[in-house]
């Protein structure tokens, strides 16, 4: 997955970030892949997930499964 164009990728933060720099961005408008970076290093890589396994990851961010 290292080698997809990310030209035309739509980031978004979280809602949550309260405006800052101390997030994640998302891109979910590609086509195979959704891609993760972090706010403020933006040129430090890109993580990337099919779709499938990031629906799976953010659901189980909701139902909890990571909570301390």
């Amino acid at each position: 997955m290292s080698d997809h164009d990310l030209t035309g990728a739509v980031w978004h933060k979280s809602s949550r970030s309260s405006g800052g720099n101390n997030c994640v961005e998302v891109c979910d408008n590609l086509p195979d892949i959704v891609a993760v970076r972090d706010t403020k290093n933006r040129d430090g890589g890109t993580l990337l997930f099919e779709h499938e396994s990031w629906t799976g990851f953010i659901d189980d961010v909701k139902a909890g499964k990571f909570d301390r």
